[in-house]
């Protein structure tokens, strides 16, 4: 049956809970940004010593990533589906002008920012977006040779590993990780065989292992995290702060704005490390009030993905459900970077920490989120849209 799609006119059919859960972590992270950055900000010269500089920033990030949201909800998900495949080559086009000096903007080592002036955009974070848009609509496409090698994988393989190799180029391997998450997760999720994908698992594994062997900064980072306390002011620097600061947060924390570790001792502590000086602020109970909103949004996602399966809405349930592993890989690695699970890697938590990119690219996937949602209950009230 074809159905003829109109904007929506009313809000009364939203998924509330959904939306509310997405804005409950955006006003989080603002203000534990605010908390984590404050003596930063005071200190810094290129602030003006504005203690309200990067609070300011995140408001206006989340206030254009409201504004793309509220855009994004209002386009109907057969435009996404046929835009995917040249918003993709949006986003690899993107991976190539930032690497290209005098244009990407280079911070310790890594160029993975285009300056807009007020801003930087950084591809790889829309790129997470854009795969799982691309991803979704190539195996809908692909359906019938999901069992095929080389007619349902290899094509995919071919582009992700291009995308791959771009964003290690800058080098990106926190992004890369999520990227091939997303693609095998949505493939998997597609139809593809289970033989081939423990097949992939493996040689992805042997992959990962011998992109880490060969980067000493990588291994570097390995070794420290294996054992932090070995040499707490070299390659254990970071990761031995965040676990005092987790220490100290015991089990209800020192309270906001109490962090010690925030004070020029946690690098990154308004990015990368934010969920440390939750720990340490709001401690045991605050964490776990930050996974357990994590763990909803990820279960709405894939109860969204399963009633778009339900309705034969193949491409909206793969979207809503490539969503899901995004943000949960995502928090999971952020996560187990900040308690010493996981090696030191550049990912931020979705939604709290700091960043103009990761802020828009979080609300654009709750805004299709909404409008898969939105369009669901449209078709089972049998109303044309």
């Amino acid at each position: 049956m074809l159905y003829t799609l109109r904007a929506p006119k009313t809000t009364a059919e939203l998924d509330f809970s959904l939306l509310w859960l997405a804005l409950a972590l955006l006003a989080l992270g603002l203000v534990m940004v605010y908390s984590a950055s404050i003596a930063t900000a005071e200190a810094a010269r290129y602030t003006g010593h504005n203690g309200q500089y990067y609070l300011l920033r995140q408001t206006i990030f989340i206030g254009i990533g409201l504004a793309v949201g509220m855009a994004a909800f209002n386009v109907p998900m057969r435009v996404w589906q046929q835009a995917a495949p040249y918003l993709f080559l949006a986003g690899l086009l993107l991976l190539v002008v930032v690497l290209i000096p005098g244009i990407g903007r280079e911070v310790n080592g890594s160029r993975r920012w285009i300056p807009l002036g007020f801003a930087n955009l950084q591809p790889s974070e829309l790129m997470k977006f854009l795969a799982v848009l691309y991803a979704a609509d190539y195996t809908t496409r692909k359906a019938a040779f999901m069992h095929d090698f080389k007619k349902g994988f290899l094509p995919m393989a071919a582009v992700m590993i291009l995308a791959g190799g771009l964003l290690l180029r800058e080098p990106d391997f926190g992004a890369f990780v999520v990227i091939v998450s997303i693609a095998m997760g949505i493939l998997f999720l597609g139809g593809l065989n289970w033989r081939v994908f423990a097949g992939l698992v493996v040689v992805l594994l042997i992959g990962f292992v011998a992109l880490i062997w060969s980067s000493p900064y990588r291994l570097q980072r390995v070794l420290g995290f294996m054992d932090p306390f070995a040499d707490p002011y070299g390659k254990g620097y970071q990761l031995s702060h965040a676990l005092i600061a987790f220490g100290r947060g015991e089990w209800l924390g020192l309270g906001l704005g109490g962090s010690v570790e925030k004070l020029f001792y946690l690098p990154e502590a308004h990015t990368d490390f934010l969920l440390a000086v939750i720990a340490e602020e709001l401690g045991f109970i605050g964490v776990a009030v930050v996974i357990g909103l994590f763990a909803w949004l990820i279960v709405k996602a894939f109860l969204i993905g399963h009633r778009a399966a339900r309705l034969e809405r193949n491409y909206c349930a793969l979207v809503a459900q490539g969503i899901g592993i995004w943000l949960g890989v995502q928090a999971l690695i952020n996560m187990g970077v900040n308690v010493g699970l996981l090696p030191t890697k550049g990912l931020t938590l979705p939604f709290l920490s700091f960043g103009g990119s990761g802020i828009v690219a979080n609300c654009l996937a709750v805004a299709v989120l909404l409008r898969i949602d939105w369009e669901q209950r449209q078709m089972m009230r049998g109303k044309t849209f």
